[in-house]
C-alpha cells in the first residue's frame, strides 16, 4: 500500500543526525528554551528573511500570541477563510474576538479578495491569510488589509519553503505563524511552532507572553502563558532545517508530475504554482469521493481528507450563526476533497502508480 504520508522513511534517513542532536541537548540539560531553541530561532529567521523568530510550543500558540500581542480582543472581529484547519479560528476565540469566516475562490481555494473586502466592518481589527496546502495567498489580500489599516497575519503552518515574489513567505506581515507539528514540511519530534516578525517590540511581547508574562524571572508584567519550545525540538528542527530546501524541491517535482499526468476529466486540483507552492498537500476534488477513495484503496493507494467540515459549519461555532450555503466554494471543497500521497520520500515508481490508479478511475462506468 502506498501511504498518503509517511514519517518513518524520513526518520530512517536522519536517525543518526537526530540522535546526535538530542544527545547534545541531554548533555547540556537544556530542556526548556535555552541554547538550542535560540539557535533554531536565529536559523529560521534567516531562512524566512524575518528579523525575529520566537519559538513556541505549537502553531496554535503562535496564532494565539500573535493576536494577543496586537491587543486583539473582545469587541474585535478577525477575518479568516472558512476552509482552514480549526486552529486558525481557535486563536481568534482564545483572545475573545469574533471570527468572521469568508469563502475561498473556486480555483485557488485561497481566501477570496472580494469576500474578504465585503466582510470588513468598523469592528474588524485583523485579517489572517492562510497559505492553504502550501500555496501562498494572493498579495491583494495584504494590500486590502493595509488600505484599511488592519493587522495582517500569515498562517504559514503549511507553507515552510513557499515563495512569494522570490522570497520565502513569513517576512511580510505583522506576524507570520508556523507550525512544526510532526507532519508539517518542517516537523518537530513532538509539538512546536513559532512566530516571525520584523518588529522588535512585538517580538519582545511574544517572548514575554510565552514565558508567563515575564521578562525578569519571578516578575510578571501581565497575564502570560507557558508556551515555550523545549530544547529537544529546537535541536531536531535545526538538524532538519538543513534538509528543507531539498525536501521542498522534491515536493514540487512530485506535484508537477501529478499536474502533468493526472487526467482532469473527473478530478480538479488547486491552481497552484510548482515554483511557489511548498506543496504540503496535494488535494483533488471529485464528485463521488467515497467511490474514488475506494477505487484508490483497492489499487493500493491510501488517501487523506483535508478538511471534511469547513470552520463556519463546525459545531463549536454554531452560535456564530453560519449556515450551509454561506461559503459555497469552501463547502464544495469540504464535500469533495481527497488528499493524494505526497511527501519527499515518495519514490518515482510510487508516483507513477498513484497517477495510474487515479487515471483508471471511471466514475460513470
Amino acid at each position: 500500500m502506498i501511504p498518503w504520508f509517511n514519517l518513518s522513511r524520513q526518520y530512517s534517513l536522519l536517525k543518526d543526525e537526530i540522535a546526535a542532536s538530542i544527545t547534545q541537548v541531554c548533555e547540556k540539560t537544556a530542556f526548556s528554551g535555552g541554547h538550542f531553541v535560540e539557535k533554531f530561532e536565529q536559523e529560521f529567521a534567516k531562512y524566512i528573511g524575518a528579523e525575529y523568530v520566537v519559538a513556541l510550543n505549537s502553531g496554535t500558540s503562535a496564532l494565539h500570541l500573535a493576536l494577543a500581542s496586537l491587543d486583539v480582543g473582545s469587541g474585535d472581529e478577525v477575518i479568516l477563510p472558512a476552509n482552514t484547519f480549526i486552529a486558525t479560528a481557535w486563536a481568534v476565540s482564545y483572545v475573545g474576538a469574533t471570527p468572521v469566516f469568508v469563502d475561498c475562490d473556486s480555483d485557488t481555494w485561497l481566501m477570496s479578495v472580494d469576500k474578504m473586502r465585503e466582510a470588513i466592518t468598523p469592528k474588524t481589527k485583523a485579517v489572517i491569510g492562510v497559505h492553504l496546502y502550501g500555496q501562498p495567498c494572493v498579495p491583494e489580500l495584504y494590500e486590502v488589509a493595509a488600505a484599511h489599516n488592519l493587522f495582517w497575519i500569515e498562517d504559514c503552518a503549511q507553507a515552510h519553503g513557499a515563495l512569494q515574489n522570490g522570497r520565502h513567505v513569513g517576512a511580510n506581515a505583522s506576524f507570520s505563524c508556523f507550525s512544526f507539528y510532526p507532519g508539517k514540511n518542517l516537523g518537530a519530534y513532538g509539538e512546536g511552532g513559532c512566530v516571525g516578525t520584523n518588529d522588535p517590540i512585538l517580538a519582545a511581547r511574544v517572548q514575554s507572553l510565552r514565558n508567563h508574562g515575564s521578562v525578569e524571572r519571578y516578575y510578571h508584567d501581565e497575564l502570560g502563558y507557558n508556551m515555550r519550545m523545549d530544547g529537544i525540538q529546537g535541536a531536531v528542527l535545526s538538524a532538519k532545517l538543513n534538509h528543507l530546501p531539498e525536501w521542498t524541491s522534491r515536493r514540487r517535482q512530485i506535484a508537477q508530475a501529478y499536474q502533468e499526468n493526472l487526467n482532469p476529466k473527473f478530478i480538479k486540483w488547486q491552481n497552484a504554482s510548482t515554483e511557489q507552492s511548498a506543496f504540503h498537500l496535494f488535494v483533488v476534488m471529485v464528485d463521488d469521493r467515497d467511490s474514488f477513495r475506494a477505487h484508490l484503496e483497492n489499487s493500493g493507494v491510501s488517501t487523506g481528507l483535508h478538511y471534511p467540515v469547513p470552520c463556519h459549519l463546525q459545531k463549536a461555532y454554531t452560535s456564530c450563526g453560519y449556515k450551509v450555503g454561506d461559503c459555497p466554494n469552501a463547502e464544495a471543497l469540504s464535500n469533495h476533497c481527497v488528499t493524494l500521497p505526497l511527501f519527499p520520500e515518495l519514490t518515482d515508481s510510487e508516483v507513477e502508480a498513484v497517477v495510474d490508479a487515479v487515471n483508471s478511475w471511471a466514475p460513470n462506468a
